[in-house]
C-alpha cells in the first residue's frame, strides 16, 4: 500500500510541474514556435482560442483538486 502513496505522490508532482509550466507565456511561446517548425499553420485567432481553452481547463482542474 505504501508504494501506491509515493507513486501517487510522484505523479500529482509531475502533473502539478507540467501545469506551472503551462501557464507561463514562455512555454505557449515554444509550442508554437515547434508547431511552427513542423509545417502547421494555424491562425492566430485559433491558436488564442486554443491556449484559452487550456487554460481554461487547467483552471478547472485547480478548482477540485485536492490541497496537500
Amino acid at each position: 500500500m505504501r508504494l501506491y502513496v509515493e507513486e501517487d505522490t510522484k505523479t500529482m508532482k509531475i502533473v502539478e510541474l507540467i501545469i506551472a509550466r503551462l501557464k507561463e507565456k514562455s512555454t505557449w511561446a515554444g509550442l508554437g514556435t515547434i508547431i511552427a517548425a513542423l509545417g502547421l499553420k494555424i491562425d492566430p485567432e485559433q491558436f488564442s482560442a486554443i491556449s484559452v481553452a487550456v487554460i481554461g481547463l487547467i483552471g478547472v482542474y485547480e478548482v477540485f483538486r485536492k490541497e496537500k
